[in-house]
């Protein structure tokens, strides 16, 4: 369970295949390999050792893939973080998660020279700028001069050492580290491979940040079979459709808004993305109106992945996408899930209650939270915090956050449900509904819409509409607001407190 043998695998027995597109770079899996083992030695060099965290303030970018499978060979423990922190966020987690170097580059250079006198664990010699050397500051390429290409010392990795520390979210509230050992990540490479069928002819895209947990859905199966995997600087509807097409993509990993922007570019065509044998959606739920779309003009191609960072998961297999459309799908392998009401025991199907599983991908718990983790793993069972229901085949089907529900007048109203019908309507792209406080029903629903061109209809036209069609009254929305984009972060997920905030501010 060492992922650090992956690479040196590829490199021995196939090192011609292609492994790595980013930019005007591509790099065969003999190169790849002593790229990366250029970093680990460097990074022996430097003083890191094994359990050492290292963390990452990067956009998309070969450096970040280096940093990966660097720390995978040496036991160093990566740490990636979001480029869309803001500073009081970066001390937090750099200091929560105990980083001993960051990697970043030149964007973020006076931010950290600012944070730099809060974090006294990070050594001068420490913060390193992927694209060159400034006062205060060490070049990536000075790190890795003259470091030897050959394989660094063997790590004596078990599959129970850590690789790696996501956060879960960003600034606010408690921190909370996801740890994930290497037998994580290496059950990652192999359930994955399985149930996306990525094989070592595949050609894995991937578009959207990677330094989220749904890029490692096809960067671990990449490691594992040996493809090739095309890195883009960051999500672009056009240059997607354009990639796909010329390098003959067959896998695809989008969060819903990626999704819906494929679809809404004038450069789609079915015919462009032939060669494409899974378009998978992550994130969040997308919502039945493109789903449908993406099962008619992209037929036998449509994966959902429901899931938490911290380890449970459901597949939506592409070929149950039609019969089950409304479905986030089953268990992966060697996975198990239960449906609790709020005295935890089981419901019948057909009935809502919190989605908790339990399998081999569960994460190694909270970065020195004890408490944390014994809220979200219950004798051996994680709770979601979302709500859902199977049906008669034990499929699951996703209901909402628990978080995210409105209660109006003593009934529980499910945001989902409503946002369904929204983006019926022809001049929807996106609808994002939430809860604000009503003195006579305590919330009421409230949807936040994009349009597909601006002043194509008028909100209170739209919410007539919506709520001649929402299958109860509870369910009527008492307020559009209409906004030329969504707060995303940087998942590309749809941050519906700040779209609640911005409508209490208006």
């Amino acid at each position: 369970m060492n992922l650090g043998t992956l690479l040196p695998r590829h490199a021995r027995y196939r090192p011609d295949h292609l492994a790595v597109v980013f930019e005007r770079q591509r790099l065969t899996f003999r190169q790849l390999n002593a790229r990366v083992n250029r970093l680990a030695n460097a990074l022996l060099a430097a003083g890191l050792a094994k359990g050492d965290k290292l963390a990452t303030v990067l956009p998309n970018c070969l450096e970040q893939l280096d940093v990966y499978w660097a720390a995978a060979k040496t036991g160093i423990v990566v740490v990636p973080m979001s480029p869309l922190l803001q500073e009081a966020g970066l001390v937090t987690l750099l200091d929560n998660a105990e980083a001993r170097m960051v990697v970043s580059n030149g964007a973020f250079a006076e931010t950290l020279d600012r944070i730099r006198g809060k974090l006294p664990a990070i050594g001068a010699d420490r913060w390193v700028l992927t694209d060159g050397a400034r006062p205060g500051f060490r070049g990536y390429a000075d790190l890795v001069a003259g470091a030897p290409e050959g394989e660094p010392p063997d790590a004596g990795l078990a599959g129970d050492d850590p690789y790696n520390i996501i956060y879960s979210s960003g600034t606010t509230g408690e921190p909370k580290g996801i740890v994930h050992t290497h037998a994580v990540r290496a059950g990652y490479c192999t359930l994955f491979a399985s149930a996306f069928r990525i094989t070592p002819e595949s050609v894995c895209l991937h578009a959207g940040s990677i330094v989220f947990n749904g890029a490692f859905l096809d960067l671990m199966p990449w490691a594992f079979v040996g493809c090739t995997y095309i890195l883009h600087p960051a999500f672009d509807a056009e240059r997607l459709i354009e990639e796909v097409e010329r390098s003959r993509v067959t896998h695809i990993v989008m969060v819903p808004s990626q999704i819906i922007a494929v679809l809404a570019s004038p450069a789609f065509a079915p015919a462009r993305l032939a060669s494409l044998e899974m378009i998978q959606s992550v994130g969040a739920p997308l919502h039945l109106e493109y789903k449908h779309r993406l099962n008619e003009t992209l037929p036998g191609r449509f994966y959902e992945l429901y899931g938490l960072t911290e380890g449970f998961m459901t597949v939506l297999d592409k070929h149950d996408a039609v019969r089950k459309a409304g479905s986030v799908g089953a268990p992966i392998g060697f996975y198990e899930m239960r449906i609790l009401d709020e005295s935890g025991k089981d419901v019948p199907p057909g009935t809502v209650g919190e989605i908790c599983g339990r399998g081999p991908l569960m994460m190694a718990g909270y970065y020195k939270r004890p408490d944390l983790t014994a809220k979200a793993v219950v004798d051996g069972w994680l709770h979601s915090g979302d709500l859902g229901y199977v049906d008669e085949d034990g499929f699951l089907y996703l209901v909402d956050r628990k978080k995210d529900m409105i209660i109006s007048g003593g009934v529980n109203v499910y945001p989902r449900d409503i946002e369904e019908v929204a983006v019926q309507h022809p001049a929807v792209r996106e609808a994002a509904v939430f809860g604000v406080p009503d003195p006579r029903w305590g919330e009421t629903p409230v949807a936040a819409v994009v349009l597909r061109e601006p002043g194509a209809v008028g909100a209170r036209d739209l919410m007539e509409w919506v709520n001649a069609r929402v299958g109860a009254k509870f369910q009527r929305l008492s307020d559009v607001m209409l906004v030329d984009d969504f707060p995303r972060n940087v998942a590309g997920k749809t941050l519906k407190r700040v779209l609640q905030e911005r409508y209490r501010k208006a």
